[in-house]
């Protein structure tokens, strides 16, 4: 059974760190690109593969916290100058209340688009205790999920955990080389004792997947820095909602998860509302499939997206030219939100880097550097740059 430990912090401020080393100003959501070259656009698909049995309390409260700043990550990376969509996948994994049957294995999200769906869903997860198996976990999500075939396209399976890598029915050497035939680039997240990871396959895993081995101390505090940018970024994270303009018969319960998602947000720490909020400003966060201002902003019209009788209320009395000209209206007012949040964005990315020089100077942990280092490094063996 697993002890208490941030694993999956260190997977995802393994993909953050960029963010946190530099300070690009995120893109902000002004010109969508056409439906073509949306679709021809490089993919990023980020699996994750949660270990969830014992007192995972803390680990999992990190993981919502850390999201956003995975998001903004991939936010402002490049392939060849076109921006990446994003998609994530979430299993979950050595908890006693799965199937035994099953492995103690449960596909939580498939790749999804949908960020608010993935939030939703770590804040979902619950702890009991288990046993861990890392081969058939990863065997699971290399058969299960829809891997891009398409060259070029950035495939990362991220496993956190810390006990042995070989236990389980399936040979961990059998499920990471076919990851690896997929493409997949499996990285390895030990918590705890980097040589004991080494002991226990942990780093022979990463190293035949084609990925990263970390290893973290997993009783270190990880210690918040707010920014004074926080507080507003948040608030104008919150006055994006009223941009939004619902379709479908999907918008009630998919706005409804947009704003509950913002609380927890706000529930986890004041930093995670601010990573949040930036994410809402830019192109990672797409609500095409609901929401008339992003479907507007990818050339496609109010009349096509749904029948009258599924539009909001406030729209069903008005004409069709005036329903497009509302919908512009609401499309100007998230613009400039937007762009204050992205300036503030700037501004908190230059602090933050700012304080965590100071950090590394007094002698805190410097793990941050070499998951830079590494994050890069990964990314641009595919041709991405941040």
């Amino acid at each position: 059974m697993s002890r208490v430990r941030p694993a999956l912090l260190s997977a995802l401020v393994f993909l953050a760190a960029p963010a946190l080393a530099a300070a690009p100003t995120p893109p902000v959501r002004v010109g969508e690109p056409s439906p073509e070259a949306a679709a021809a656009a490089p993919r990023v698909q980020i699996a994750l593969l949660l270990d969830t049995s014992g007192s995972m309390d803390g680990l999992i409260h990190q993981a919502r916290e850390q999201l956003w700043k995975v998001v903004n990550t991939f936010a402002h990376a490049r392939r060849e100058g076109v921006r990446p969509t994003l998609e994530i996948a979430l299993y979950e994994y050595g908890n006693d209340s799965l199937s035994a049957e099953g492995g103690y294995i449960r596909q939580v999200l498939p790749f999804t688009r949908d960020l608010d769906r993935v939030s939703e869903a770590l804040f979902g997860l619950t702890t009991n205790g288990g046993s861990e198996y890392c081969g058939q976990v990863i065997q699971r999500a290399t058969q299960q999920l829809a891997w891009s075939t398409r060259k070029g396209d950035l495939k990362l399976l991220y496993i956190a955990g810390n006990e042995p890598f070989s236990q389980g029915p399936v040979a961990w050497k059998t499920a990471v080389a076919a990851a690896k035939e997929h493409g997949v680039r499996v990285n390895t997240l030990h918590c705890g004792d980097a040589d004991e990871g080494a002991r226990t396959g942990w780093k022979e895993a990463a190293l035949a997947g084609g990925g990263r081995y970390l290893a973290f101390d997993h009783t270190r505090a990880v210690a918040q820095v707010a920014a004074p940018q926080d507080a507003e970024i948040a608030q104008l994270g919150e006055a994006l909602n009223r941009t939004y303009v619902g379709y479908g018969a999907q918008a009630p319960a998919a706005a409804a998860r947009q704003g509950m998602q913002d609380a927890n947000a706000k529930s986890a720490s004041p930093s995670a509302a601010a990573e949040r909020a930036v994410s809402k400003a830019s192109g990672a966060y797409d609500n095409s499939s609901w929401d008339l201002v992003d479907r507007k902003r990818k050339g496609e019209s109010v009349a096509a997206a749904a029948p009258v009788a599924q539009l909001p209320a406030e729209l069903r009395a008005l004409s069709e030219p005036e329903r497009e000209a509302y919908v512009e209206k609401k499309s100007k007012e998230r613009e400039q939100l937007q762009q204050r949040i992205a300036k503030l964005a700037a501004e908190r990315q230059a602090f933050l880097a700012a304080e965590e020089k100071k950090s590394a100077a007094a002698g805190a942990a410097t793990l941050d550097s070499a998951v830079l280092q590494s994050a890069k490094a990964e990314a641009a063996e595919e041709g991405y740059a941040f």
